[in-house]
């Protein structure tokens, strides 16, 4: 039953129903402390853990910032006390996303390297490729995008290698932010129509509200038709809102205000660069 709603807070999750996701997630835990069962040994990433993650990064996404830093410790501490390396990788890539998503790049790469230690370690390609990824974000944002771009780069191609698509769409996103960052915005604005065609094929739209908030971000610094720009942030702001996203809608609709401000006091000049977050 456990390893059940993991399976179905996964799913939902990665089609963007937050709420519903978190709602199984919970179940799974509670059915945990209520019996205390154990992993058995062919369930290689302990469900427990898992829905504890995705009961983390749901109640990110609902706005609950205070509580979903205090379950995914609680499914490191978890993780730990398995004594196996396998849930510790994924309760430790789980908190680099919430990193990510808290747009923390010092936690980001104090994490990674951590991930990237482990997984060298003990041959894990999967969480290594994703762990370069992040990697990749974290030098783009703190002052070297070329590095990043490569960071990045790599770690698709061989995330991609291991088979696996699912997420390939949210690591686009932040090879766009890299790219946007290093003055290459045409790319930025190419990767993000391949993450939403990769969206189309996948159904993974987990991240779909930021995808649009970036082509937004992206089409008024290459001095696009401003409607462009505005289809992209209500595009935004309204896929947050089906979602329940707080947090990405109250991004999006930041970004949104931000681009209004400085598009009054532009004086008729088009074109300006706004910031990521």
């Amino acid at each position: 039953m456990i390893g059940a709603y993991h399976a179905l807070a996964g799913t939902l999750y990665f089609i963007g129903d937050f709420k519903t996701a978190r709602r199984y997630a919970e179940r799974g835990v509670q059915l945990w402390r209520a019996w205390g069962a154990e992993s058995h040994a062919e369930e290689v990433l302990a469900p427990t853990v898992v829905c504890l993650c995705y009961e983390a990064l749901s109640d990110w996404h609902l706005g609950e910032s205070a509580s979903c830093k205090a379950i995914m410790a609680q499914a490191n501490s978890l993780a730990t006390e398995l004594k196996n390396t396998n849930p510790l990788a994924v309760a430790l890539w789980n908190a680099v996303l919430l990193g990510h998503y808290a747009r923390n790049p010092a936690e980001v790469e104090r994490l990674t390297s951590d991930l990237i230690e482990l997984s060298t370690r003990n041959n894990f390609p999967f969480w290594l490729s994703g762990a370069n990824i992040l990697r990749g974000w974290t030098r783009s944002v703190s002052g070297d995008p070329a590095e990043g771009i490569s960071w990045i780069e790599h770690g698709i191609r061989d995330y991609r290698a291991t088979g696996s698509m699912l997420g390939v769409p949210y690591f686009f996103s932040l090879k766009a932010e890299a790219l946007y960052l290093a003055h290459r915005t045409s790319e930025a604005l190419e990767a993000i129509s391949e993450a939403e065609a990769l969206v189309e094929r996948s159904e993974d739209r987990h991240w779909c509200a930021e995808l649009h908030r970036l082509r937004g971000v992206f089409l008024t610094a290459i001095v696009a038709d401003e409607v462009q720009s505005e289809v992209s942030f209500c595009a935004a702001i309204r896929t947050a809102k089906e979602q329940k996203s707080i947090s990405l809608e109250k991004r999006a609709e930041g970004t949104y205000a931000e681009y209004r401000r400085q598009k009054a006091s532009a004086s008729g000049e088009r074109g300006f660069r706004l910031p990521l977050c």
